[in-house]
């Protein structure tokens, strides 16, 4: 470009890359990745990791924990690059996909967890008949709805840990999935009224 005395100008300043050059650079990416290509694995941790990592501290909170699972994301990548399929979306909504599930699943390991530790705390801990009984009924109770929870669409069940095990708000969920707040309460709403059908059809065997 020339300027008004014939003096070509300084090109404008090079902004942020567009989305279709990422989608594309990490597509290429990824086919090397294929072969086993250290070098583009590394370019691809470098582009991705601090939006993987990101992603996962909005739901798992704890800085050590969410370093973890953004390590254990990027091995799965190494290891499942020639499951990848362009054909079903970019690189980024696969990473994002993969780096939101194995947050999710930490979460409901650590309930888990949890619910195990006060069973056994429960159990070590001299008690009267009748609360024995009624430990084993609570204990039914949870399994019940685990049950449950797994046969939920993964949108719904996904919503309703978020909500009722995790303890995010709504508006919490919304900004953490990337979408509107009106689907995460519709998603929660039908999730609850799934789980109380799966419930009762459990009840009434």
């Amino acid at each position: 470009m020339y300027g008004a005395h014939g003096v070509p100008e300084d090109p404008p300043p090079a902004g942020p890359a567009p989305a279709a050059t990422i989608a594309e650079r990490a597509a290429a990416l990824m086919l090397r990745i294929r072969d086993a290509d250290r070098e583009a694995f590394a370019e691809l941790y470098d582009l991705f990791a601090p939006r993987v990592l990101g992603l996962i501290r909005r739901v798992l909170v704890d800085p050590a924990q969410s370093e973890e699972i953004a390590q254990e994301v990027f091995l799965e990548v190494w290891q499942r690059a020639a499951g990848f399929d362009p054909d079903r979306g970019t690189v980024t909504a696969w990473l994002m996909t993969l780096a939101h599930r194995r947050a999710v699943d930490r979460v409901r390991a650590a309930q888990s967890s949890r619910e195990r530790d006060e069973r056994i705390g429960i159990r070590d801990i001299p008690v009267a008949f009748d609360s024995v009984a009624e430990n084993a009924e609570i204990r039914v109770e949870h399994e019940r709805v685990a049950r449950a929870l797994e046969r939920l669409g993964e949108n719904q069940r996904e919503a309703v840990i978020l909500a009722y095990y995790a303890g995010f708000t709504q508006t919490e969920i919304a900004e953490r999935l990337k979408i509107p707040l009106g689907t995460v309460k519709t998603r929660i709403r039908d999730g609850m009224i799934k789980l109380r059908e799966l419930l009762g059809q459990e009840v009434a065997r």
